[in-house]
Order: C-alpha cells, then structure tokens, then sequence
C-alpha cells in the first residue's frame, strides 16, 4: 500500500498492484485494529477522521502508519445560519463560513441540502462535506456573477482555451494555495433544468460556466465529491500544479452536450486516481489552450499521471484537445478500465493548433477496455469545437507549407492492455502529410471484435468515412512499431497504409 493524500480528516490509499481499477477480490479494511469497512477497488479514501491524529491502517498483511494534517478551526456553516432545507439560498451564509476561515482551517458543511448559486473559496482552507451532505444549484443563468474577460494581464474567465467573459462555477477557486475540498458530499448542478443546453455554443451574456473551476490554484486536492449535472465540464482546473482528484464520482447524461468530467488545462503535476467518469461527451480530456493563448503564455499541460480510473461512458476515455496549442507532455495513463466510451484514447488537434508545444511521450499501460468502437484516435484533421474545422486548409490531405500553425505530434507508447468487443477499428492514426505522427509502439495488446457491431465512424473529421473490425489505419505515420499484437475477429489487414493523395 502507499499513501496517495492524507489531510486533517481524510486518508487515501492505493494497493501496489497491476490489476486495473479493481483489485482481484474483495478486501477488507481495519482502523487502528478496527473493522471498517469491506472494499473492492484499488484507491480508497478513509472519511471522518480526527486532525493530528496517528492512525494504523491495515488489509490483509500490510499495514501503513499515517498522522492526519493539523486543523487551527472547524466553523459548521450552520453556525451562520444556513438552513439547508433545499429551498433558502444559503450561498450568502456558506460565503461567511469561508471568508471567516482562518489559516488551514475547515468549513464543515453537515447533512442536508444546500441551494446556492456560487462560492468562492480560499487559500488554506478546507471545505468539508458529511456524507448525506448535498449542494444543489440554481440554474438561471442571470443569478451567477460573470468572470470578465482578460483585462491588464489579469485573467478570470475561459472558455474553449481562450480567456474571455463566462458565468462563475458553482465551486471557484481564484488563486488559491493550499486547498482542499473532501467528503462524502454530492454536487448537484441541475443544469438539465434550465436553458444552459439551448445553443449551447453560442455565448449569451458570457460563456457556460463549469461545476468547479480553479484558476491559478497551487497545492489543490478534491477528495471523494459526487458532482454531476453540469452546465460545461464538470471539473477545470486552468493554469495551475500540483493537483490531486481522488476517489471522485463525476456524471452527466450522454445527452449533455460538451459537458466533459475532467479538464486539466494549461496544469502541471497532476494524478487522478479513483475516480469514476460518465459523462455527455470526454470523461478526461487534457488541454493547453488555443494558439493565441498558447503563444502569449507557452504553458503546456505536463507531467499528468492517471491512474485506477473507470471510464464507464463518453466520447473518450482520455482525451488530448482539441485546444492543445501549448503543447502535452508526459502523461501517464495506467490502470484504467474504459467501458463502452466512443474512443480509449483520443488526440484531436488540426492545422491552425501551431507548433508552440508539441503532443509528446504520452504512456498507456495494464489498460482494460471493453464495448469501446475505436480504442485508439488520432487525428489531425479534426473538424469539430471552435471556428475554422470546415476549411479546406483543414481537412485537405494534401501536402501543405509547414508554418507556425503547424501543430506537432511525437511518440505514444501503448502497452499490456486487452481490448474487447471492439467495434470499428482497433485504431486510427491521421497525421498531416507535412507533419506525421513521428512514433506509435504497441506491445502486449490483444483486439477482440464484436462482429454484431453494425460500422460507423471512428474519428471526426470532413468527408469522414466508416469502418467495421478493421485493423490499425494509418495515414502519414512515422514509425509504427507492433511486438505481440494480436487481433481476434479482425476483418481485413492488421495494418491498412492509406495512400497519399
């Protein structure tokens, strides 16, 4: 076992096993000699506990010895007179409790349920729910302040990798050090009620705000919250490090539209592990901003680990894009199960991305997946998102002057991992004539095929076209390396070279 997080009142632990998401059998849990709880997955956190406190955690033979962090203050938001019927807007009273926080305290939110808008949280502070502790929000968009757009260097909101004007998030963090929000508390953002999904890319008043949003926060950790119903991403942390987001439950219904579960952007040294994903478009997607975002700041997304993740629905397990112009590297994508998402991996990037940070060693290894139509996409003609995917600079696969909008893709690396009942093709690999995928190594991957599986479309892209149990399709790829690649049920060539126009 080792020890993932440990704060005033939580302890998460992860097995040392190469068993994806699930452990080989159920286990059990005992505090300081103490039955706790039965357990079956990989990462689990221990809720409730005392500040500076010495615990032994043992299961099965091994045991760990950890001390919780120290506490100055707990403040019980009901002490400022929140209500927590569901019906009083308690977003006045729950802002009190955490403006009045003093320096690594907490703010304790007990059972009940909590209308509000939006809070804005702090640095050194904990937010703390009881479990049966539930936020619901209002979802009229004109009660929710507006972050404004870029103004003297100074930035607030985002929206699709640029900084302009959107709506805060229910839970928003602005330059927050030292923060953490835990427990066993659920977020309910009740979107589905309101108008957040009539045109939902147009901007109206100001871009959609997201579930939490944390801008420039430092030492950020959110442990165990159930978040789901989301106006955009349920999760977005934007230019910020060190990040922790364990044992998280974040849904939404597969007929939101762009309501990803998690969107690093623009971060740096950032693990996820233990969550669970079902979402209306990406569970995890990676981000670094537009071009001109890109340009003014050169701040790549990096050094990402995911880990002991179950994607259970989505348009991709873990996604790269499609606003990557500042580049991804070293992401680590390890011990996930991905169940009936669209895609496994998937990269999306195009011409007019540019080249100011490359998409580079990118890792997956001891990877489930099962009921996913394409485990593997990647593709630099994407069409989707922001103005401009229509253009025929765009999905032409003629040869074109290599410019600064020239976007670069490097080495991926794939490994030990079972894919079951796949339906189009066990990948798709789509680089530019003038810039190809520059490696691609597959070891130790099995393909089995559905062959009910009617054919579809594996990528996004103009005059697109489908596929059924197709093998690996490659357009303008580097280096294709494959060591004990089996395909099972494969119609076809294991690897189809598409020919250059």
């Amino acid at each position: 076992m080792k020890v993932l997080s440990t704060t005033s009142r939580t302890i998460t632990i992860e097995l040392n096993n190469n068993e994806p998401y699930y452990a080989l059998e159920e286990f059990e849990i005992y505090l300081n000699s103490v039955f706790l709880r039965k357990e079956s997955i990989n990462v689990f956190t221990i809720y409730d506990l005392e500040p500076n406190t010495v615990y032994m955690i043992s299961v099965g033979e091994e045991k760990i010895k950890v001390t919780t962090k120290e506490e100055s203050l707990c403040l019980n938001v009901r002490e400022f007179n929140a209500i927590g019927d569901g019906l009083a807007d308690d977003t006045v009273k729950i802002q009190a409790a955490i403006m009045c926080c003093p320096k690594n305290g907490c703010v304790y939110i007990p059972k009940g349920t909590y209308l509000i808008t939006c809070i804005f949280l702090k640095s050194d502070m904990m937010l703390y729910f009881e479990a049966g502790a539930k936020i619901i929000t209002k979802y009229d968009r004109m009660e929710y302040p507006v972050l404004p757009e870029e103004k003297k260097g100074f930035s607030f909101g985002t929206w699709e990798g640029s900084m302009v004007a959107g709506f805060a998030s229910s839970i928003t963090g602005i330059g927050c050090n030292n923060l953490c929000i835990a427990g066993l508390g659920e977020i309910d953002e009740q979107a589905s009620l309101g108008d957040w999904y009539n045109n939902h890319r147009e901007k109206r008043v100001a871009w959609r705000g997201f579930g939490m949003y944390f801008k420039d926060c430092i030492n950020l950790e959110v442990i165990g919250i159930y978040i789901h119903d989301t106006p955009a991403w349920n999760v977005h942390p934007f230019f910020s490090k060190h990040l922790k987001f364990l044992n998280m439950r974040i849904e939404n219904p597969a007929t939101m539209p762009t309501t990803d579960g998690l969107d690093p952007d623009c971060c740096e040294d950032c693990l996820i592990a233990g969550c669970y994903f079902s979402v209306g478009d990406d569970c995890i997607a990676i981000k670094s901003g537009a071009y001109e975002l890109a340009k003014k700041y050169k701040q790549p997304s990096s050094y990402i680990t995911i880990r002991n993740n179950y994607m259970a629905s989505g348009h991709g397990g873990v996604v790269f894009g499609s606003e990557s112009s500042g580049g991804i590297h070293h992401i680590t994508v390890e011990q996930c199960i991905f169940k009936n998402t669209d895609r496994g991996l998937r990269i999306k990037t195009r011409r007019g991305r540019g080249r100011v940070g490359s998409i580079d060693h990118i890792f997956f290894n001891s990877i489930l997946m099962d009921g996913v139509k394409t485990p593997f996409v990647i593709n630099m003609f994407y069409n989707m998102g922001s103005a401009g995917g229509h253009e025929e600079y765009v999905w032409s696969k003629k040869l074109q002057e290599v410019t600064e909008l020239t976007p670069i893709l490097g080495h991926f690396k794939f490994s030990n991992m079972i894919c079951k009942n796949v339906g189009y093709a066990a990948g798709v690999f789509l680089g530019l004539p003038e810039s190809p995928i520059k490696g691609i190594e597959l070891e130790n991957v099995e393909f089995h095929y559905d062959s009910k599986c009617e054919e579809g479309y594996p990528v996004m892209i103009e005059h697109n076209f489908k596929l059924k149990n197709a093998g690996l399709y490659c357009l303008n790829v580097g280096k294709m390396y494959t060591k004990n690649v089996t395909f099972n049920g494969l119609v076809g060539k294991n690897i189809i070279i598409e020919e250059e126009e």
